[in-house]
């Protein structure tokens, strides 16, 4: 693959904290004054910042993670937290993103331990609350791609999956990470629905595993992790497509073969096991060309690794028609 500065990830600009109600306030206000195009309201939120520098389009300099920024490193705006926690696909409870929400409100996360073991010197299961305490939250703004071509901005709270893994001591002989899901029809009522090969498993090679951008996140917009979210700890990488980052996470594996994942065992010919986001390759059912920012009108080009180049290396001499 060629190394060509489209696939370089643009650094994030430094900006004033900002609370969030402030932020929501301020998009509203944009919103009202009819500025709601991508590119519109992303030149607009740029403007009432003095310290704001113009939206590059390339870069050479690594990403770096701003606390309290309010946009990401492209200028776009964060998406409000009511339109993060109630536009969910979690299939565990429904398949209606409006109705997951209502239907997690009641999900119980404590007490909540996850297993990490497998090819590992040191096999360890923590507590949530351990976790949290050995490896300190950071805010990190990602954009997430859905597969189904919507997108939002997030401000993750979390921590890097490689200084978790570093703790255990990964083999030499281990080559990939399985991840697993909790469980629990009684509280995830879309379990009961066997068509799908519950519980939700997904994986990573352990290079992806151990790049910087991979993160385990606890919460957004600072706060804990709401349920429909996937509380109390979820995976989230960000140049993936959105249902490779396992949500309510249980045990993580470290393995020398190729996982099998939820969706690529219903739809393999669908739902690859790489899934890197790719506007040039697109679903059998619709382009991957584009995309729609959710709270936004029209639609906006779709980024090769999602905008986050520097995992290009990663994928040197591949096809990346493999997302499928």
């Amino acid at each position: 693959m060629s190394k060509d500065n489209s696939f370089r990830t643009i650094p994030v600009r430094s900006s004033e904290i900002t609370p969030e109600q402030v932020y929501i306030n301020r998009r509203q206000f944009l919103k009202a004054m009819g500025i709601v195009g991508a590119g519109a309201l992303m030149a607009a939120a740029c403007a009432t910042s003095p310290t704001t520098q113009p939206v590059q389009t390339q870069a050479s300099t690594p990403l770096d993670f701003v606390p309290g920024a309010t946009t990401d490193e492209l200028g776009a705006p964060l998406n409000t937290y009511e339109e993060i926690t109630n536009y969910n696909n979690y299939y565990e409870f429904t398949t209606d993103k409006s109705g997951v929400a209502p239907m997690a409100k009641d999900f119980k996360t404590s007490p909540w331990q996850v297993e990490v073991y497998g090819l590992v010197n040191k096999p360890q299961t923590f507590g949530i609350e351990d976790l949290i305490k050995q490896f300190p939250p950071e805010e990190r703004i990602y954009r997430l791609r859905c597969v189904e071509a919507w997108s939002m901005v997030i401000p993750w709270m979390g921590f890097q999956l490689s200084k978790l893994l570093e703790a255990v001591e990964p083999k030499s002989s281990a080559k990939f990470v399985r991840f697993e899901s909790i469980l629990d029809p009684k509280q995830m009522p879309g379990q009961e629905d066997m068509q799908y090969p519950w519980p939700y498993q997904e994986g990573l090679r352990i290079d992806e595993a151990m790049q910087r951008l991979t993160i385990l996140a606890t919460g957004l917009y600072g706060k804990e992790m709401p349920p429909q979210n996937g509380s109390p700890i979820r995976l989230v990488v960000p140049w993936k497509y959105g249902f490779k980052s396992s949500k309510a996470i249980v045990k993580i594996e470290l393995v020398d073969y190729q996982p099998k994942t939820l969706w690529s065992s219903i739809a393999p010919n669908e739902y690859g096991f790489y899934s890197n986001v790719n506007p040039n390759v697109s679903h059998p059912r619709w382009s991957q060309a584009s995309e729609r920012r959710i709270g936004e009108s029209g639609r906006i080009p779709t980024l090769m690794f999602n905008g986050y180049g520097e995992v290009a290396p990663l994928y040197e001499g591949m096809d990346l028609k493999e997302n499928y």
